[in-house]
């Protein structure tokens, strides 16, 4: 049976009959809450130390609730709460008539204590209620764990007694709220700092392609960052690119820079996602390895360099359909067990939405899924590369360049983002459009237009453009890479970078 909390102040008002099993009683304090109302009767500014966290569903006592809402009310209009003015509130209200009316009011006045004590009093209404619905939170998991259905798996019901274990802890947070400009400007200064220190002047975590470091400063922690484009583009080559280099330097420099990366491959499997690292690294085709076309050196050079990949700081998690509270709380998870510094998505439109919201419409649910990762972000204090892809809008443009325009289902990609990037490789447009002969064309002119196309062809071989289309800490622009297809493995365009 769930837990039932009653109060019956017929016989003594200090002492509720609060229980939850035979022998014991939920935590609870009627006279911390009658000294806090008190304080707020005699003094209405005791209301200030607590109405950033406390509610009137916290107290244990509903008609203190009741009052401690109707102060509220009072209070934030402008107008004073006591127990005067309170009065008309309460001569109908059936619940404060028995246990004395409007007569208790005025005994409430009398348990006031101080307004500098008001706040502790408050912190510790607060936190009695959190232990209370610890205990229902505690009585839901038997519950459930006992009364399963078929396709309620334990992995779910985890998830859920994790998802409310941190909704729990932090329906209270106060820690927020106004902070001196000083305490802002100092933690800019550090920032500053950190990256004047590093040879690529990065404030953020390298995405090891030093003309995008540049330009982006790295990427930032708390921002959301889009990397979009059609497919067949290389966002998961370049997605799984960046995961590496930032694991990498963090590896190499023993935690001083780069980030653990968590990744969340929903389209692609863990072993397809290794493979692709395995083959940029190793410099072998990852359609060779599958086919099982290595010869024994390419075998052994493959085998050797695993064993130094073993020590790489990269998480992936293939679980298909995550919704993003599922996202979230595997990523605190991770970061609590291993200092999780970056998260990456791959790709947006795969995560689920809330049952509400997928009920709402893809745009809605969209929405909410953009707005859950900026939020993990800030959360985590970590930056999150989530993939998208574009709508087929683009292609029916010539040249095919993506604009933000073209992201598809939801405005609010763009604006949850703090940063939004696209791929495009002409390369691959070009491709396709190789001259065939016309019909009167004689074969001269069919020649000409072949070499052009070739020329152009080649121009562009290999080369790729990410187009930084927002970033709201910085500069826009465009960035050119060397994208190496056979081994999904871009890089910067010349040699003269060095440290990469």
């Amino acid at each position: 049976m769930p837990t039932t909390l009653t109060s019956t102040l017929a016989t003594d008002r200090s002492e509720p009959d609060v229980q939850a099993h035979a022998f014991r009683r939920l935590p609870h304090n009627i006279e911390a809450e009658k000294a806090l109302l008190g304080a707020i009767f005699v003094n209405n500014r005791a209301y200030e130390k607590v109405s950033e966290f406390l509610r009137g569903e916290h107290f244990v006592l509903p008609e203190h609730g009741r009052i401690f809402d109707a102060c509220a009310l009072l209070i934030e209009r402008g107008q004073i709460a006591d127990p005067v003015t309170l009065k008309r509130y309460f001569e109908q209200d059936a619940g404060l008539a028995d246990i004395g009316g409007p007569a208790y009011l005025a005994e409430l006045a009398e348990s006031a204590v101080t307004v500098i004590n008001a706040g502790e009093y408050g912190r510790l209404i607060h936190d009695l209620h959190l232990r209370r619905q610890l205990i229902s939170l505690g009585e839901d998991v038997v519950n459930r764990a006992y009364e399963a259905e078929v396709d309620d798996t334990a992995t779910a019901q985890i998830e859920q007694a994790e998802q409310g274990l941190y909704d729990l802890a932090t329906s209270g947070e106060y820690e927020g709220g106004f902070e001196p400009f000083k305490a802002s400007v100092i933690e800019a200064i550090n920032m500053a700092e950190t990256a004047h220190k590093r040879e690529g002047s990065l404030a953020g975590v390298t995405t090891g392609l030093q003309d995008l470091d540049k330009l982006l400063g790295g990427l930032h922690r708390s921002d959301l960052v889009i990397l979009a484009g059609r497919p067949s583009m290389g966002k998961t080559a370049l997605a799984t690119n960046i995961a590496f280099n930032a694991a990498y330097t963090h590896h190499r420099s023993r935690g001083e820079e780069g980030a653990v990366v968590g990744f969340f491959s929903l389209e692609m499997s863990s072993e397809q996602l290794a493979s692709r690292i395995l083959s940029e690294q190793v410099e072998i085709s990852s359609d060779r390895m599958r086919k099982g076309e290595l010869g024994n050196d390419e075998f052994t050079r493959l085998v050797a360099a695993s064993q130094t990949l073993h020590e790489i700081p990269i998480f992936i998690d293939d679980t298909p359909a995550l919704t993003v509270s599922a996202l979230r709380t595997r990523a605190r998870r991770l970061q609590r067990q291993n200092g999780l510094g970056m998260i990456v998505v791959d790709y947006l439109q795969l995560i689920s939405g809330s049952g509400s919201s997928r009920n709402d419409g893809r745009v809605q649910e969209v929405s909410e899924i953009t707005r859950g990762l900026k939020t993990l972000a800030k959360e985590l204090n970590v930056p999150v590369l989530a993939l998208s892809q574009l709508s087929r809008a683009v292609e029916s443009r010539e040249p095919p360049r993506p604009q933000l325009s073209d992201l598809r289902e939801s405005g609010s990609i763009e604006q949850d983002a703090d940063v939004v990037m696209f791929i495009y490789r002409e390369e691959y447009y070009l491709a396709r459009k190789e001259p065939s002969r016309r019909g009167e064309e004689d074969e001269g002119k069919f020649l000409e237009r072949q070499s052009r196309w070739e020329k152009n062809l080649d121009e562009v071989k290999n080369l790729a453009t990410v187009i930084i289309a927002k970033q709201r800490h910085g500069p826009i622009g465009d960035v050119r890479l060397q994208f190496q297809g056979e081994f999904t493995r871009f890089g910067d365009l010349d040699t003269s970078h060095q440290g990469y």
